[in-house]
């Protein structure tokens, strides 16, 4: 039998449209620009036909005022259009001296890591869909850079490890001394330092429908004596960010409305203020919505807040007022939501668009469901899971299934989030033909330094509400064998930190750690149904805090890599007044030997004492190699402090009530039955 091993706790990665807005949905069947851009070439290549309408768009708010020398923000719409893939392709046309659309097609990881890519004027930035992510790196807008859009992208994780590391001082945005800037419709998250700095007198800037996340600094405006800069901040969510939400310091006209603040309760960041009018500021602040921030608005003594319409929820400390400011419709027309729409508006607007259409009316559209087709050899609309996933819009409100055809996907696939009703779909005869699979360790060193850890080994991993996978398989493989050097050899086939995920009819397969059945946070519920399925693995392979359910299902017990049989099947990590792992109406079985394999032992995660795992076994035919004490301790906790249970299992691997073999009474097992694990969601195929 093999010794114990160490697991690290799994941590969690911190990971809207109205009347008037230049952004919206069109039909979701198209979930990518379609017949705008038609089918993505060549790693750049120019667009043959007209620019697409979207490329004509131009800004709102100070960005649209005709000062200084510009008359409003509409990018490169008087340029080509060019599709980019690479790092090389976007510099050269983002530094070009011509006017320029550039669609990012795809991710574009940043070398060095930090990488600003200093734009010049008279361009569109926008991304393919939700496909266009710069990784590592961003933008930067020097003196006298003006007419830019920046739009629909993802710009992400230049993170380095230390907030407020000046040695990696890292944006996604930063503009000094820029003029005619309208940054719209992108996620930015995760950066060294701040995810948009306003600095040295740039002016005229709108920065809407943006979602600002999972970052320390989020946004910055000054840091100049001249009372100049002249900004739009509207519609944008600001979530899980600690300061500068934003910090607004000697603007002349900072018109801030319909923005959501959020602070999210049991997470690792913790506002310390919202919005701050600082210096000789004078700021307009509009229907906007702030809930669970502290010092929601401050100002200094010399600065100006005017507000109107505001909410606020769960907040405390400073919420300041006072000073004359400016009427914000002496510049331009604007139209308010109410404040206590904006999580819904938000939530389902704000980020990076599947396509980007001219009428806020095709949004009415985005409700349909959709299905989206994977082909590895191209007869699809896309080739890889991974690519379908990103096309799925942030915060769908409907359903989208990924139909994947037969084949072998190697790949690593993630659902965030934001991205909800996902399925994905084999469309094979069997759960055999379509398998997506890759071998990633816990020890495996990433390419940027580190190991992936055992959450950070999946194969697929969802991190998406009302997520549903059927007729596929999805595999670890692994080679414990050839790999005994390596430190860390629990290798996850799938992870789930989610609630209502269904998988239905699958084959989930690998050695160590195969099925991570987690929760987003400790103190959230992730209810996980698993049907009709096949679970394969032989060390703790089914694991995990959340409320999980394998029914009907096969559990094969796998040997290990050197031919030995030992292992176990479950390690809970419940916490405390949770349900754990249910397994009910199974089979136990598998090519190992009799009395080899534990049904179970309590993972307490980073030695947490308050957890209280459980495992409940029932009505379910165990093979001989389920020992006669199917339950053993772990990491110096003892299973009999924690909640392990049989009830009316058969087969061989069965065996009589004992002080060593718990089994329910019939009351207590009236309390344990798959509807109790499930508290009130009816799994149905969608």
């Amino acid at each position: 039998m093999s010794e114990p091993h160490s697991k690290p706790r799994h941590r969690r990665s911190r990971t809207a449209l109205a009347v008037g807005v230049p952004l919206a949905l069109t039909a979701a069947g198209t979930l990518a620009y379609g017949t705008d851009l038609g089918v993505l070439g060549s790693t750049a290549r120019q667009a043959s036909a007209a620019a697409p309408a979207w490329a004509a768009d131009s800004a709102d708010g100070f960005a649209s005022v005709n000062s200084p020398g510009q008359n409003g923000t509409y990018g490169g719409r008087d340029g080509k259009t060019v599709t980019v893939k690479t790092q090389a392709d976007l510099e050269k046309y983002a530094t070009a001296t011509e006017p320029y659309v550039i669609v990012v097609a795809g991710t574009i990881n940043m070398n060095p890591v930090g990488k600003e890519i200093k734009v010049r004027s008279d361009k569109t930035i926008v991304g393919s869909g939700t496909s266009g992510h710069i990784v590592g790196g961003g933008f930067f807008l020097g003196q006298g850079v003006h007419n830019v859009i920046i739009r629909n992208l993802t710009i992400r994780d230049s993170y380095q490890g230390v907030w407020n590391d000046k040695d990696h001082d890292f944006d996604a945005i930063q503009m000094d001394g820029a003029h005619h800037v309208w940054i719209d419709h992108n996620d930015l998250r995760h950066m060294a330092d701040g995810l948009i700095d306003v600095r040295k007198d740039s002016t005229n800037v709108t920065v809407s429908w943006n979602k600002l996340s999972d970052n320390n600094k989020t946004f910055g405006i000054g840091w100049t004596e001249n009372v100049k800069t002249d900004i739009t901040i509207h519609h944008n969510w600001i979530r899980e960010t600690e300061q500068r939400n934003p910090s607004t310091d000697n603007a002349a006209h900072a018109h801030l409305y319909n923005n959501f603040l959020e602070d999210a309760p049991g997470t690792g960041i913790k506002s310390s203020y919202g919005n701050y009018s600082r210096g000789a500021t004078r700021m307009v602040l509009e229907n906007s919505l702030f809930q669970g921030v502290k010092n929601p608005v401050i100002k200094d003594s010399g600065a100006a807040v005017v507000q109107r319409g505001n909410s606020f929820s769960g907040t405390s400390g400073r919420n300041e007022s006072g000073g004359t400011a400016f009427d914000p419709k002496a510049y331009y027309p604007y139209t308010l939501d109410k404040a206590a729409d904006l999580p819904s508006i938000l939530k389902s607007g704000a980020g990076p668009r599947a396509s980007i259409g001219t009428t806020a009316a095709a949004s009415t559209k985005a409700a349909a469901a959709t299905t989206l087709t994977v082909a590895a050899d191209g007869s699809g609309q896309y080739r890889t899971v991974q690519a379908a996933v990103n096309a799925v819009p942030a915060n769908n409100p409907s359903r989208v299934v990924i139909a994947v055809k037969p084949g072998t996907y190697r790949e690593t696939v993630k659902v965030p989030s934001n991205k909800p009703h996902v399925t994905i779909q084999g469309t094979g005869g069997s759960r055999k033909d379509t398998t997506i699979v890759y071998n990633n360790a816990s020890g495996t060193p990433k390419p940027g330094g580190g190991t992936y850890g055992t959450g950070g080994s999946a194969t697929v991993a969802v991190e998406a509400d009302d997520f549903q996978a059927r007729n596929l398989t999805i595999s670890n493989d692994f080679d414990e064998k050839a790999n005994q050097s390596l430190s860390g050899h629990q290798a996850v086939a799938l992870r789930t930190a989610a609630d209502k995920v269904f998988l239905d009819g699958i084959i989930v397969s690998g050695d160590q750690d195969t099925l991570l059945l987690d929760t987003a946070a400790k103190d959230r519920l992730g209810r996980v149904y698993v049907s009709n399925s096949y679970v394969i693995g032989n060390v703790d392979f089914i694991f995990g805090r959340a409320t999980a359910v394998v029914d009907r299902s096969v559990i094969t017990l796998k040997k290990r890599w050197d031919g030995t049989s030992a292992g176990y099947v479950t390690a809970p990590s419940t916490a405390a007044n949770r349900k754990g792992i249910l397994i009910a109406n199974s089979t136990v079985n598998g090519d190992v030997s009799g009395g080899s394999f534990y049904l179970g032992r309590p993972w307490h995660a980073g030695g947490d004492a308050s957890l209280d795992p459980q495992t409940t076994v029932r009505n379910t035919s165990l093979s001989a190699a389920i020992k006669s004490t199917p339950w053993t301790d772990m990491s110096g906790f003892s299973w009999k402090d924690d909640r392990f249970a049989e009830y009316k299992n058969s087969g061989a691997g069965a065996g009589s009530a004992s002080s060593n073999r718990p089994h329910l009474t019939d009351a207590q097992a009236a309390d344990q039955e798959v509807a109790d694990w499930l508290a009130g969601w009816t799994p149905s195929a969608s």
